[in-house]
């Protein structure tokens, strides 16, 4: 994920506050104005003399007007972030240092456009940008742009349920996010990471509960989950803080915070689904009625009702994964 930094050369309480509301990873400023930061909010705070430069440990400022610059630059890059500030806004000597480090790479830029130059250079951009303006507005826009770019989109596809099957007590983990999920969306959760059930949000009327449109009943302990980065999670290790990612019908995505995770005994049951190429999946989930699948017309599916035939929306993806990541290797799980 690319990070978004603010230059703040002078003080200025609005583009501070605007940087905490819109989720900037960092400012970068001068030691004197670090107390009045930190007077209105936490934000990781770059500036000289500071022993908690957060992000990241260590930065160099370079300004390239000419090649022994670029040089310097890539030097730099062997072993810290760098951030650069090119004459007229000048791309080539971004393109020349991002094979070189482009992960510790960033760039001034001065508006939205800048910035989506320098996130799309060589089809990989650079690792952020540090915006330079006095407008309060154009720190949300810019926000947004780079925010948007690390959304993950899913092919999802359509499974046809073979079987359900109760199974007795399990302990299972109820997800509250820190967001309000619309219909339609929801959790990818499974038994294996190749192939995963769109696990709906507690978000429909329903004579039992009041709807808790924050809430996934997520699936037993022992399930995985997606979340930010191509990665997966066990269901059980979720903790306050940690990221989830919210999936649509859509297969779009967006990203969420754990509020709380509760984790307790209720009667569980499987559901088996295939997927069209007869490939065989299954979940794990409380055998409630308020616990519902997601099928393709994006209405919530409740566990209660389902019977073989019906269909869901899931996400399969070949090869395995190792400690959460995807590996290019076989692996059967049952």
């Amino acid at each position: 994920m690319k990070e978004i930094w603010l230059h703040l050369p002078e003080w200025d309480k609005r583009l501070v506050t605007e940087s905490l509301e819109s989720g900037v990873d960092a400012i970068l400023t001068d030691s004197e104005f670090v107390p009045r930061i930190r007077e209105l909010g936490r934000i990781p705070i770059i500036a000289p003399a500071q022993g908690d430069r957060t992000i990241p440990d260590d930065v160099e400022i370079i300004t390239i007007s000419g090649k022994e610059d670029e040089k310097r630059a890539a030097a730099a890059l062997k072993s810290r972030a760098v951030v650069v500030r090119t004459t007229d806004w000048d791309i080539i000597p971004i393109e020349n240092l991002i094979p070189r480090g482009g992960e510790r790479l960033y760039t001034f830029v001065r508006n939205l456009d800048d910035a989506k130059v320098a996130a799309g250079i060589m089809e990989k951009g650079v690792a952020g940008v540090v915006l330079e303006t006095a407008d309060p507005s154009e720190i949300l826009r810019v926000v947004r742009y780079i925010r948007d770019l690390a959304s993950e989109e899913f092919a999802l596809v359509t499974l046809e349920v073979t079987g359900i099957k109760n199974i007795g007590i399990g302990d299972r983990v109820c997800v509250d996010t820190c967001s309000n999920i619309e219909p339609g969306e929801g959790l990818l959760v499974g038994n294996s990471s190749r192939g995963m059930f769109l696990v709906h949000a507690e978000n429909i009327e329903n004579p039992y509960v009041a709807p808790r449109p924050f809430r996934i009943n997520a699936g037993a302990v022992h399930s995985y989950v997606r979340v930010p980065g191509g990665a997966t999670r066990y269901l059980g290790e979720l903790e306050t803080g940690d990221p989830v990612l919210i999936v649509g019908k859509d297969g779009g995505t967006y990203s969420s915070s754990v509020g709380r995770s509760k984790i307790e005994k209720r009667p569980m049951l499987v559901v088996y689904a295939r997927d069209p190429e007869k490939n065989e999946y299954s979940v794990v989930l409380q055998n409630a009625e308020t616990i519902r699948l997601t099928a393709p017309d994006g209405k919530a599916a409740s566990v209660a009702a389902l019977k073989p035939g019906d269909r869901v929306l899931g996400y399969v993806e070949k090869g395995g994964r190792h400690f959460g990541m995807a590996v290019d290797e076989t692996i059967k799980e049952q």
